[in-house]
């Protein structure tokens, strides 16, 4: 235990938590031929496997995921969401941070809609989750009946 003489020439350090995605704060500085320190919110990747993994204990299923090496270098794998996908090995991809909690070492979401991922087909509900376009036949027919009618037709009437 310190004494109070020594709290008062130097504080007490907090400590810094650990990194939950590692491999977003790194890119790869060629002209110094080191890695730098610089956070990032997605980083593109080429995929070198794509494979299904089964879950931690309560869970049963079969997950899908890739495993990606960065631009920065660095490997890791990551989960693919949504029903079905069009990755295969050397697909380009776009990473995001987030874990999934029942699969150990996965630290990382592949974002879909975006590179060479497709987006979940037949998706109509949080479409910009999984990277799905608006059905166009529905759009269409809210924006017909809304419309209010022209003063013409109102004093034809």
């Amino acid at each position: 235990m310190p004494t109070v003489n020594q709290l008062i020439k130097k504080n007490r350090k907090k400590s810094s938590g650990k990194d939950k995605t590692p491999a977003l704060g790194l890119y790869f500085n060629a002209n110094k031929n080191r890695p730098v320190y610089a956070s990032s919110p997605f980083k593109r990747g080429v995929c070198l496997q794509v494979r299904t993994v089964t879950p931690r204990k309560p869970n049963s299923a079969l997950r899908k995921v890739a495993r990606v090496r960065l631009t920065n270098g660095q490997e890791v794998t990551a989960y693919i969401p949504g029903e079905g996908h069009n990755l295969q090995e050397h697909s380009v991809v776009l990473l995001r941070g987030g874990r999934v909690k029942d699969l150990p070492g996965v630290r990382y979401h592949v974002v879909r809609g975006v590179l060479d991922t497709s987006g979940v087909e037949a998706r109509r509900q949080k479409r910009s989750k999984y990277g799905t376009k608006k059905p166009k036949g529905e759009g269409a027919k809210k924006a017909k009946a809304v419309q209010p009618k022209s003063k013409d037709e109102a004093g034809t009437e």
